[in-house]
């Protein structure tokens, strides 16, 4: 009966963070860890550890189905995530000077309104509109949004997939399928970071939940990649808005009752 509910959950959380990666560059540690902590009894540490794990490949074969498909910013996509990394430590350091500075519902927040933002306002830019912009400017924004995504990912714990695709659809102007090709890109960088110092600090967790969420949020992610590479402007946004907005308020509510 536990390895039963051990395998329920796991699916569950895989086939959620791999819909939110594949169609919306999101970090598969917003869905697997409270579920793993919620329902397994998972301790918070080791239900990170194995999110990140689970997002690294999920957020890697997303990544090469967007850039496969030409939906991938890798010049600009490399300066924001060196840019993302240096200011997760910098956020994560003046996090440790402020007494209750973690904001756990943040993450879930972002994830539902900015899916309830797809549905009621898509996003419609071209290719054409997005490389009318200057290369420099281009530059310079991904610095600062890499800033940005960086500190609050350090300060706060929690939001940086949902940060990147609201900051590269709504601030550098990237048409939908180029932001999430180039988010998933970033997210499989900052993920390995982030999954092997908490493998070196807390050790290898259970190998069992641990190959079951990283199988089936690659296999979710490679399906939902897949589809958003095919599916026009107006089916994504609808697509990846439902998703969200699903998957925020399933959070929400997990949280809520954990």
């Amino acid at each position: 009966m536990k390895l039963l509910i051990e395998l329920l959950v796991c699916f569950v959380a895989g086939m959620g963070a791999g819909l939110g990666t594949g169609f919306a560059g999101m970090s598969a540690a917003a869905v697997i860890s409270p579920m793993l902590i919620t329902f397994l009894g998972m301790p918070a540490y080791e239900a990170v550890g194995i999110a990140l794990a689970s997002d690294v490949l999920a957020s890697a074969v997303s990544a090469y189905t967007y850039g496969k498909n030409k939906n991938l910013d890798i010049k600009n996509g490399f300066v924001m995530m060196v840019t993302v990394l240096i200011f997760t430590f910098v956020g994560s350091f003046a996090a440790s000077k402020v007494p209750n500075s973690t904001m756990g519902n943040f993450s879930t927040v972002m994830t539902l309104l900015l899916g309830i933002k797809f549905i009621v306002r898509p996003v419609m830019t071209t290719k054409e509109n997005m490389t009318s912009v200057n290369p420099g400017k281009r530059l310079i924004q991904s610095v600062l949004c890499g800033i940005m995504v960086g500190f609050i990912c350090g300060f706060i714990g929690a939001g940086g997939g949902m940060m990147m695709l609201l900051l590269l659809t709504s601030i550098l102007g990237y048409e939908l399928k180029t932001a999430v090709g180039t988010s998933v890109f970033i997210m499989a960088f900052t993920a390995l970071t982030g999954a092997a110092s908490h493998f070196l600090i807390g050790g290898v967790p259970e190998l069992l939940p641990l190959i079951l969420c990283v199988v089936f949020t690659l296999l979710w992610a490679r399906i939902a990649a897949k589809f958003a590479n095919k599916a026009s402007a107006v089916t994504l946004n609808r697509a990846t808005g439902i998703v969200l907005t699903i998957l925020g308020a399933a959070i929400f509510l997990v949280n809520l009752f954990s």
